[in-house]
């Protein structure tokens, strides 16, 4: 339409000034006819292309007939007649907090989050079919309805423990699966809180604290067990040492072993030491004089 104005103003412009020429006192109104012919064209020109954002696609509405065609970022020339429809295909956040139930009936009030994308592939097919609000239209339901079957599978406390990733992927799935078809890829669906009634939440956190101390318990008792094995071996290690000892042991073995002391007392330079006598094996005595 816009097109059609400017270009209607262009040509009436061009005709004001072409029917001033030769007449000298309507010259004035000429050249203001002849700019605004020249500006008026140049926007009628500029209605011939249209620029897309980064991160977005345009669809083509011309009509009521939409163009299976889309038109990428940056400049691209269009029927200047034409509607150009932009849609983003970033990666867009849509929180939802919501009561949901739990596998006992309790009401779990539960916040997430859905991360999710326009398949720029099918832009034009979700416009025609759908239109430009697709999230509140296809997403946002099918969110929900996820989100509230899923929960009610899990008990409370699963919403509160490890499980509560389990339950984020199951939603991922599940919405994935529903959306895909229809044009909307989901990246994520992180859980960003999980509010339970101050009673159960109290419940929860003494059982799981009696559970990890009966957890730190049967490790304590494990350790103490391996120490005493550990004991018992080496226990029973010196005892197999002293008997190999006791059996190798003899009275030839000391003599000898004497003799060889005695001998590095005879060579050595310390004058402090006095070898006199026998002892009852027939070794001498050694006396120190310190």
């Amino acid at each position: 339409m816009t097109f059609l104005i400017t270009l209607v103003i262009a040509v009436g412009a061009f005709i004001a000034y072409r029917s001033s020429l030769g007449q000298a006192d309507r010259r004035p109104v000429g050249s203001v006819a002849l700019l605004a012919a020249i500006a008026f064209a140049l926007i009628s020109v500029g209605q011939c292309f249209t620029i897309i954002p980064a991160g977005n696609i345009g669809v083509v509405d011309f009509f009521g007939t939409v163009s299976a065609n889309t038109l990428k970022a940056g400049i691209n020339p269009v029927n200047p007649l034409a509607r150009v429809i932009k849609m983003s295909v970033k990666t867009q956040e849509m929180k939802e907090v919501m009561d949901v139930p739990s596998k006992e009936g309790l009401t779990v009030q539960l916040e997430v989050s859905i991360l999710y994308h326009l398949n720029p592939d099918k832009a034009a097919d979700v416009y025609k079919t759908v239109g430009e609000d697709y999230e509140s239209v296809i997403l946002e339901p099918q969110f929900r309805s996820v989100t509230r079957g899923v929960t009610a599978s899990f008990e409370a406390k699963a919403l509160y423990t490890s499980e509560r990733e389990h339950l984020s992927m199951l939603i991922l799935k599940e919405v994935g699966a529903a959306t895909e078809a229809r044009g909307i890829t989901v990246e994520n669906a992180p859980l960003r809180r999980v509010g339970l009634p101050p009673g159960l939440t109290q419940s929860i956190e003494t059982k799981l604290q009696a559970e990890q101390e009966s957890q730190r318990m049967q490790f304590v008792l494990m350790k103490e067990k391996q120490e005493a094995d550990r004991k018992r071996i080496e226990a029973q290690g010196i005892s197999d040492f002293q008997k190999i000892v006791v059996q190798g042991i003899s009275d030839q073995l000391l003599r000898w072993k004497g003799i060889e002391a005695t001998e590095k007392i005879a060579t050595s330079a310390n004058a402090k030491v006095i070898i006199i006598g026998a002892g009852k094996d027939g070794l001498p005595l050694i006396l120190d004089t310190k």
